[in-house]
């Protein structure tokens, strides 16, 4: 074959690409990660546009968490749970520490040490109105600029939202061109809707303190951790759309939990 033609095959020959997905799982009832789950079992949709999965990994890898610690007026009551999360960091996990009420502070960069961040958490001030949305935009928006693992973003909360400027659209926006995913964990049920839907759609899960409490023994760091990184990578055909459309869904009995972030 003459050199050209083959060139001009190669040229015209149909590019065929993938998108990877990071998905999790999680029971309704216990809250536990579903870690069995197969390419089959999973469905895609682009909108209304059905995508093949052609495979599904899971994992429980290494993260860099950075957690948001309600220091409102009212943020004290959830200040406990701070420490049974630190208390589950692996040696080589990293953990910051931002402090949010009206504003968003960093009171400790990355660190393995649990003691700095214990310390920390110790040296805060209670004060203000909180203001949730702002907070994770802020924490979002260059915070993982230097993160080695996975972005994982934990938000400890009353469950009581004020008036921030950036909405949910922003945040979630944000969130996946940085491929942070998303676990809200609240007191309160009054934002209930608004956490879940901020951990649906970037991979990530949300926890209500008071339901934990009616199913669980002792601390709820261990569970939380267990979740934050028990998740799925999904390789899908062809380019998705980074958009609010997209969706996925498991063929199996009972209800889960499932929410998607894509990685570009």
């Amino acid at each position: 074959m003459p050199r050209w033609i083959l060139l001009l095959a190669l040229i015209v020959a149909p590019a065929f690409s993938s998108t990877k997905l990071l998905v999790t799982v999680i029971e309704r009832s216990s809250g536990k990660p579903v870690t069995d789950l197969k390419a089959a079992d999973f469905t895609v949709l682009d909108g209304k546009t059905p995508r093949q999965v052609e495979g599904a990994e899971f994992a429980q890898g290494l993260m860099d968490v950075m957690l948001l610690l309600d220091t409102s007026l009212v943020g004290e009551t959830v200040r406990p749970v701070a420490d049974s999360l630190i208390d589950q960091l692996e040696p080589k996990e990293q953990m910051a520490i931002v402090s949010f009420h009206s504003s968003a502070d960093l009171i400790q960069d990355f660190t393995s040490s649990r003691e700095l961040l214990k310390r920390a958490i110790a040296s805060v001030r209670y004060g203000n109105t909180p203001r949730v949305l702002d907070a994770v935009y802020a924490a979002i928006d260059g915070g993982f600029a230097n993160s080695t693992f996975r972005r994982v973003l934990v938000i400890l909360t009353t469950g009581y939202e004020g008036a921030s400027r950036s909405t949910e659209k922003e945040v979630v926006k944000l969130a996946r061109r940085n491929a942070v995913s998303i676990y809200p964990i609240y007191m309160a049920g009054a934002e209930r809707s608004m956490f879940e839907s901020l951990a649906r759609q970037t991979g990530g899960a949300s926890f209500s303190l008071r339901d934990m409490r009616k199913s669980l023994t002792g601390a709820p760091g261990a569970r939380i951790f267990e979740v934050l990184r028990s998740h799925y990578t999904l390789t899908v055909a062809g380019n998705l759309s980074l958009g609010e459309r997209l969706k996925v869904d498991v063929q199996r009995t009972g209800k889960l939990l499932v929410s998607v972030l894509p990685l570009e």
